[in-house]
């Protein structure tokens, strides 16, 4: 199994609505995808801003490469995007997963 981490920052007043974005739009997105075993969205304030992780769980990196193309490390973004992140991210980061659910 492969786990994906995505971070990116948003300011403070702009993070309630990005998170429900992320809800409404991004998770069922993610889910959607063959392969997909899970994806959850974390929120930590620092500040002014507020950074965001999205986790997402695969089957393998053929999975991954369904939702996000290739190269499979580089960050998929949504329309929205641009209205909220103070920078886009290039890349993601992958972790094989070892050990029992």
């Amino acid at each position: 199994m492969i786990a994906r981490r995505w971070h990116g920052i948003v300011p403070k007043d702009k993070a309630d609505a990005y998170f429900r974005l992320m809800l409404d739009v991004a998770i069922p997105d993610y889910r959607s995808v063959a392969g997909n075993r899970g994806a959850w969205c974390f929120q930590r304030a620092e500040g002014d801003v507020v950074h965001f992780e999205m986790l997402t769980f695969w089957d393998s990196l053929d999975a991954v490469e369904g939702f996000a193309g290739t190269p499979v490390d580089a960050a998929r973004y949504y329309d929205f995007d641009d209205d909220f992140l103070i920078e886009k991210e290039a890349h993601v980061l992958h972790f094989e997963v070892n050990g029992t659910q």
